[in-house]
């Protein structure tokens, strides 16, 4: 008989980012950022437990203030995947699957979070799943815009008939010869879900020449052999935006006015239902 699949949504919560410090406690709209993920997770169907990962008593205190389940961490963890394995290692009983949701995120929908959940529970061996995107063409030209200012903004992946991940890049690919076709093109979502197993061997690997190369995480997988399953998703007009300096919180902010809120409330009591 198999095993019964348990989704733990795991939120790494770093106070001391070199780019903005005490990020997870910034506020949008009078809502930190922390609270804000941690209710989108909550929202997400499929998932079963939500915990957030920290390695700040402030985080820590601040989480608990709203009723998350929230765990200790080392300080000296080099990355969110890293985190994320030993928050769920201390936990009782242990998943069998895990999520790992970007803390700055602060504007990714239940459903996009919940598509990697499902994914999972269809294929319960399936290593790593990721979220992506397919481009229009007004999407795909404005990547290459950006691309102009901003080279390493925006990541594209490419995958096979049954949707395991071929390469990531940086670059924009595949290469369009002929730029008046409809671009099949997808933009990478930088949510993960693992089989718990699989992401004790992903942890567990050296860092690669691709992934270095990239500076892209995902990339160690797919060098040692890890398939990595792509979820295709859909964000249903809504805008994907994160939070790397203070200066984004201004624009998360035009985008919640502009877009509508995600959630009613942020406390935790809402499930989003399909």
């Amino acid at each position: 008989m198999s095993e019964p699949v348990q989704i733990t949504a795991v939120i790494p919560a770093r106070y001391g980012s070199t780019r903005f410090p005490g990020k997870p406690l910034a506020l949008v709209k009078g809502i930190s950022l922390l609270r804000r993920v941690w209710a989108l997770a909550k929202a997400a169907p499929g998932i079963d437990q939500v915990l957030i990962a920290t390695d700040d008593e402030r985080v820590l205190a601040a989480a608990r203030s709203f009723g998350a389940e929230s765990v200790m961490t080392s300080p000296n963890l080099p990355n969110g995947t890293v985190r994320a394995l030993a928050a769920v290692e201390r936990a009782s009983p242990l998943p069998t699957h895990v999520v790992n949701v970007q803390g700055d995120a602060i504007l990714t929908p239940p459903w996009v979070i919940g598509s990697l959940a499902r994914a999972l529970r269809d294929d319960p061996e399936a290593a790593i799943v990721t979220p992506a995107v397919r481009m229009t063409r007004a999407s795909y030209g404005q990547l290459l815009q950006a691309k102009k200012e901003s080279p390493s903004s925006g990541t594209t992946v490419v995958f096979d008939h049954r949707r395991n991940a071929l390469y990531f890049s940086k670059r924009v690919i595949p290469f369009l010869r002929d730029p008046s076709e409809e671009p099949p093109v997808h933009r990478h979502i930088g949510l993960y879900g693992y089989r718990l197993d699989a992401l004790r061997r992903y942890v567990a690997l050296p860092e690669g020449p691709l992934e270095k190369a990239e500076q892209l995480e995902q990339l160690r997988a797919l060098e040692n052999g890890l398939p990595v399953r792509v979820v295709l998703t859909d964000y249903r007009g809504r805008t994907h935006w994160s939070i790397d300096n203070p200066q984004d919180i201004v624009a998360a902010e035009k985008l919640i006015a502009a877009e509508g809120e995600l959630l009613a409330s942020y406390d935790g009591s809402l499930r989003w239902k399909d």
